[in-house]
């Protein structure tokens, strides 16, 4: 069964969440890499989303970003060939070098890589030397990592960070997200850093603080002091924790944030605050006005599928079932994910062709489902709104004759012009098979696939 959990707001509608009995979670149209509520200025949901269609970028970017607002961040050089290693190891001083796999997904240092070759080290590893940090970087390169996040696939290291080391006396959680219930800017703060926050949610509430930021005010100096007695700062340190609040915000609201994470922001044995790791998440909607923002999106880091449906606008999510979906809609596409699952069968995608979806658009997006290997069948459920079902009819007969139709194909019509889709499905002569009702269409096509 699937539920809407909660919609995410900034300047509009970005993404809407849903969560199965099985707790999947899964987003739908873009992303962000973690979701909260507030009750009472206290955190009751945490939630850690794994990557889809959005603007991601990696941490050495971020730290680009923060470097250019005045936040302190340690000297780095990316990597982006295994024969790069070895100088610029040589650029950082030492005497403590740190290596880090550069994907778009959490939990890097618990993560383990497939290929042996690569150590049994994980994605975030140390060295004291500089021809050390280039061979474990070059160990990195090209390699398979495996995270709570990549699932057991993982994702292919094509950018390694070597980064200064330093001595760390305290490590803190700190970020910046969308209050959903409020529609303002909040801050997260804990002593519990460089640690799954979502654990300490869930096992220590009371150790986090969580505010949002009046609009109308904006952020005053008490914000920041606020944040720093949280998280038991002294003397200059409370100043310094002000000064980064400040700098943070700015970049959060000028760069069209939607998330802004320092975990763990440090407190070093010299007494001074540093940025040690950071995820930032961008307002896809504002990449029209966010060039530098734009230059770092990594097309390597996404499915090739969901890449190739975000260029003809197709809201289109992998998942992991055998029963493709085609619909119109985002909430009818989840009551047909909803009764493939009642019927004992798991949709292998979210795709929305929208309400003013033309042949051709019908056409990829057709491409796009039978072009997963783990597709066994396919479900096309269209009830004719604005969106025409002679126009579906077209795209569907168009694409099984450009590509061939190797799996069963239920299709259920409603709607505007719902006779002529119809006729046209029918006086197509293909292997199509036709369903009265969504009911009906879901006990077709899982009958199919099952056999």
């Amino acid at each position: 069964m699937i539920t809407i959990l909660f919609f995410v707001i900034t300047k509009s509608i970005n993404f809407l969440i849903i969560a199965s009995q099985e707790k999947k979670y899964f987003k739908i149209s873009l992303n962000m890499s973690v979701s909260f509520r507030l009750k009472d200025s206290k955190v009751v949901e945490f939630q850690n989303i794994s990557g889809t269609r959005i603007m991601n970028i990696h941490e050495y970017q971020a730290k680009q970003f923060l470097r250019d607002y005045g936040a302190p961040v340690l000297d780095g050089r990316i990597v982006l060939r295994a024969e790069e290693a070895k100088t610029a190891a040589g650029e950082l001083d030492g005497p403590l070098w740190v290596i880090k796999a550069q994907i778009h997904a959490g939990g890097r240092g618990k993560g383990t890589f497939i290929e042996e070759s690569a150590g049994k080290k994980g994605g975030v590893r140390l060295a004291e030397s500089a021809s050390d940090a280039a061979e474990q970087a070059q160990k990195m390169l090209g390699r398979t990592l495996v995270t709570k996040q990549t699932g057991p696939t993982g994702k292919q290291v094509g950018r390694v960070y070597i980064e200064e080391g330093c001595e760390i006396e305290s490590e803190f959680y700190l970020a910046i997200l969308i209050d959903r219930a409020t529609s303002r800017i909040a801050f997260v703060a804990s002593k519990d850093g460089g640690m799954d926050i979502e654990e300490v949610a869930a096992k220590t509430p009371e150790r986090i603080l969580s505010f949002a930021v009046d609009p109308a005010s904006g952020l005053s100096g008490f914000h920041g002091r606020r944040i720093a007695f949280a998280l038991g700062l002294k003397g200059k340190q409370i100043k310094e924790c002000v000064k980064l609040v400040q700098t943070l915000f700015q970049l959060f609201t000028e760069k069209d944030c939607e998330m802004l994470e320092i975990n763990p922001l440090i407190l070093t044995k010299e007494g001074t605050l540093l940025c040690l790791d950071c995820k930032m998440g961008f307002d896809s909607n504002a990449m029209y006005r966010q060039p530098a923002v734009l230059a770092f999106h990594d097309e390597t880091e996404e499915d090739p599928k969901e890449l190739a449906a975000s260029k003809f606008d197709l809201n289109y999510i992998a998942l992991d079932g055998e029963i493709g979906c085609m619909v119109n809609g985002a909430g009818l596409a989840m009551a047909t994910m909803d009764i493939i699952k009642l019927f004992g069968s798991e949709p292998a995608n979210f795709l929305d062709v929208g309400g003013g979806a033309t042949k051709e658009k019908v056409t990829e997006a057709f491409k796009i489902i039978t072009s997963d290997k783990n597709v066994k069948g396919i479900l096309v459920n269209i009830f004719g709104g604005i969106m025409r079902c002679d126009v579906i009819a077209e795209g569907v007969v168009e694409a099984v004759r450009n590509i061939g139709l190797k799996v069963p194909l239920v299709v259920r019509l409603e709607g505007t012009n719902v006779d002529s889709g119809k006729k046209i499905i029918n006086d197509s002569k293909l292997n199509v098979i036709a369903a009265d009702n969504l009911s009906d269409a879901a006990r077709k096509i899982v009958a199919a696939v099952k056999g």
